[in-house]
């Protein structure tokens, strides 16, 4: 088998997941691996095909498979797209893997299947075929380390075996070294029995054939989730070791780099920032909140809108918006490290807490689904470089007023802004030459060599 490794990267086709396993692409690029990239037709159609001038496209190879569904069918529902993945896809697949290997010689065949969640068939499909297979988890350790414990929880009587709901709400510690968990904020219960069940299997199957699961954290981030099983091995982060020029792109959106040109123009440490990811979906009333509480905050604000993203709803009449600066999808790797930006209003996903963190940035926590809540208590309870958002207990919305009082404490707080440095140091100090993160790649690496 040749030195290089050929990596089969397959990710579940939605961005917080297309995007972790492209950045750790670009990782395995830098040494020495050939990279084929595995999204679906329906995706490819949709998204922006990183070309030849970003980083390192030029050796990624990017395949293609239907996913099952027609056309019209509604793909963000989630239990579907992954039930029709697993029922259509696996032969699919192994045709594809024979056609790839068949047109290569010995030393250049695929040798790892790499997947995220939701398809962990794909790694007994590999192993069928003699192929090494290892999962790289988008989300928290800590939120891979609940799916890995479901047993654990179903026998100590705090979820339902054949629902996953909790018996009983109730907060508990899922490992030592880590938060307190809410049991109605478990990942899995706002998603369905049939998601829960999919996700058991899937844990299970990853557990038979999934030689490593790589996070994308570090032992300092998650220290009680990484004690959990040696399979665990923290590669993180992700965005600092792919990210080294200004004008590469590692997303399959397409970015406004304008915002960088505007933040050029703005004082120190000015700048509040605001972005919910890739599928949140804001409520009218709830948009116009936000809206006029960046009016009443005396900054400049840069904020993300996806299309789509607030309902379709309009801007209030009353919004004027004249401090900030409004765009689709933004290169937030390079904004979390511009010294314009003040906090970080953020919906609390994975790949957007890690981004802040490496960026130095305090946090104004607005959690809106499944691991978000437990991201949200590392950042306010446990590395203590962020504050959470209240809601009213009448309307059920965060007030304008409330988001302007919390806004300005946060900036204000000297000695959040103190850990947030600390904790962007602690961090990246994973990735430097000896550095735990970087033994764990030449780790990984190696293992993909032993044949």
């Amino acid at each position: 088998m040749s030195n290089n490794p050929h990596f089969l990267v397959m990710p579940y086709p939605i961005l917080g997941h297309m995007n972790p396993l492209l950045q750790f692409s670009h990782v395995l690029i830098k040494y020495g691996c050939r990279i084929t990239f595995l999204i679906s037709e329906y995706i490819q159609k949709r998204v922006k095909i990183p070309s030849d001038d970003d980083a390192g496209s030029s050796k990624i190879d990017f395949v293609a498979l239907p996913d099952g569904l027609d056309p019209e069918d509604d793909r963000s529902d989630q239990p579907k797209v992954i039930l029709s993945m697993r029922n259509t896809m696996p032969p699919k697949l192994h045709k594809l893997i024979e056609d790839i290997n068949n047109g290569l010689d010995f030393e250049n065949k695929i040798s790892c299947i790499l997947v995220s969640k939701n398809i962990g068939w794909a790694l007994e499909v590999g192993n069928n075929l003699g192929i090494k297979g290892a999962f790289l988890w988008p989300a928290s350790a800590t939120s891979l380390a609940s799916y890995y414990s479901i047993q654990t929880l179903i026998d100590q009587g705090i979820i339902d075996s054949q629902t996953g709901l909790p018996i009983r709400r109730q907060e508990f510690q899922l490992l030592p070294n880590s938060p307190m968990m809410d049991t109605a904020n478990l990942p899995w219960c706002s998603l369905g029995k049939n998601f829960f069940h999919h996700m058991a299997e899937d844990t299970q199957t990853m557990k038979s054939f999934g030689g490593w699961w790589l996070c994308n954290t570090t032992c300092d981030l998650e220290p009680g989730a990484l004690e959990i099983s040696s399979q665990f091995l923290p590669i993180g982060p992700l965005m600092e070791a792919t990210d080294d020029s200004n004008n590469k792109s590692s997303s399959f959106w397409q970015e406004d780099t304008t915002c960088l040109e505007w933040l050029d123009q703005q004082q120190p440490q000015s700048v509040v920032y605001v972005s919910f990811g890739s599928l949140a979906v804001m409520e009218s009333n709830q948009f116009k909140e936000l809206a006029l509480a960046l009016d009443l905050i005396d900054k400049p604000f840069l904020w993300v809108v996806r299309t789509g993203s607030n309902g379709n709803n309009a801007y209030p009449d009353e919004f004027e918006g004249s401090k900030g600066k409004i765009v689709g999808w933004c290169p937030q790797k390079k904004v979390m490290n511009h010294p314009a930006i003040a906090c970080f209003v953020s919906h609390c996903g994975w790949n957007s807490t890690v981004e802040g963190v490496c960026g130095g940035v305090p946090f104004l926590c607005w959690p809106h689904f499944s691991d978000q809540f437990v991201n949200k208590a590392y950042i306010c309870d446990f590395w203590k470089v962020g504050l959470e958002v209240e809601r009213d207990h009448e309307s059920g919305l965060v007030s304008r007023g409330e988001i302007k009082k919390k806004v300005e404490e946060l900036v204000g707080n000297e000695e959040i802004k103190a850990r947030s440095v600390k904790l962007k140091e602690v961090t990246l100090n994973n990735l430097v030459e000896g550095g735990r993160s970087s033994k764990n790649l030449d780790k990984f690496i190696n293992w993909t060599k032993d044949y």
